[in-house]
């Protein structure tokens, strides 16, 4: 008996968010910050890479810190839904006339044939990709549980959530409607400009039952592949309370939070990794959307306070933007 995909293909797909490759010019404290307080698994070491996961990751890593002296993130990587996706973007990419990099099984490890671009409009570096090894823990940090790959230790963070990138108010429009028009994202809460109507403010996206994989946010200085932040899933808003408290108390510099998003409705907690300055927020809760004919839900200015704080620490709905507060993407090269 033949199956549905032996004669209908949608065409390639993003499955989820992957990994980012952070730089950091002080990879220690980095490390004593991802490994050593929020918990994740050091799966493997190269040269002057370090891979890490989370305690419910099988994959390889959802986390690379590279030792550099610029504190730029080298690549945002995603997931595709079946190997031949990869070079059927690879094919679309072309066809859009977007210059692509392939990237060779193994050059980053546990990892498959990948491909890499600049986001148009966003010049942010894309790589995508779908074979990945899921190596077991070792003996000392294997859990019981088969669905999680370590043991819960240190604040526990369970897996990579999104990423929040900006880029310049003139050209994101089109990276919006490319990442949503061409890797399949959906919009599900999003903002114009209240000066500038037909133009994005903000937009949350995903392809997941998330409200965001990804969101895109105009940087108010102008720029472009920017990062916002990173953010890493928690079990509960407790655990974002009792992060708080650690990373307080271990002098880990707070941007804003405790709080609650009115947007996506989960509790966030945006602190910088001590050894390269990146924004990284501690994630628990918001609602999953399932409903195939989801409206995206606009919000307007007057309300927009509502939907970036409903409770707590208050985000300013305008934040200016400096370096201590962006940090800028590095560009198309292996």
């Amino acid at each position: 008996m033949t199956k549905l995909s032996d004669h209908f293909d949608p065409g390639p797909r993003i499955a989820q968010c992957g990994a980012i490759n952070l730089g950091t010019p002080d990879l220690e404290k980095s490390l004593f910050f991802f490994r050593d307080t929020l918990g994740m698994e050091e799966v493997e070491r190269r040269g002057n890479e370090v891979y890490l996961r989370c305690y419910q990751e099988l994959g390889h890593h959802s986390l690379v810190l590279t030792q550099q002296d610029q504190a730029t993130v080298n690549s945002y990587s995603f997931r595709v839904q079946r190997p031949q996706d990869v070079e059927l973007f690879y094919n679309e990419l072309k066809h859009q006339e977007i210059e692509v990099l392939e990237i060779p099984a193994g050059t980053v490890a546990g990892r498959g044939d990948a491909i890499r671009f600049l986001l148009p409009g966003g010049e942010h570096p894309f790589e995508f990709y779908y074979d990945i090894d899921k190596p077991q823990a070792p003996d000392a940090l294997r859990s019981r549980l088969p669905s999680n790959s370590s043991k819960r230790r240190g604040l526990g963070a369970r897996r990579i959530d999104h990423f929040n990138i900006q880029t310049s108010p003139e050209t994101i429009n089109q990276a919006e409607k490319w990442v949503r028009d061409t890797m399949g994202f959906k919009r599900r809460e999003f903002i114009n400009m209240p000066d500038h109507p037909e133009t994005v403010l903000a937009s949350w996206m995903s392809v997941t039952p998330q409200v965001h994989d990804l969101a895109i946010v105009a940087n108010p200085e102008g720029k472009k592949a920017q990062l916002h932040h990173v953010a890493f899933n928690m079990q509960d808003f407790s655990d974002v309370l009792t992060a708080a408290d650690t990373l307080k108390d271990l002098d880990v510099t707070f941007d804003v939070g405790p709080g609650k998003h009115g947007i996506g409705q989960a509790m966030y907690l945006y602190v910088f990794d001590p050894g390269s300055g990146h924004r990284v927020e501690i994630y628990a809760g918001g609602y999953l959307i399932f409903d195939p004919d989801w409206e995206a839900i606009e919000w307007k200015m007057e309300t927009f306070p509502d939907g970036l704080t409903y409770y707590g620490d208050t985000i300013d709905p305008l934040p200016p933007s400096s370096s201590a507060l962006t940090t800028n993407s590095a560009g198309l090269h292996l």
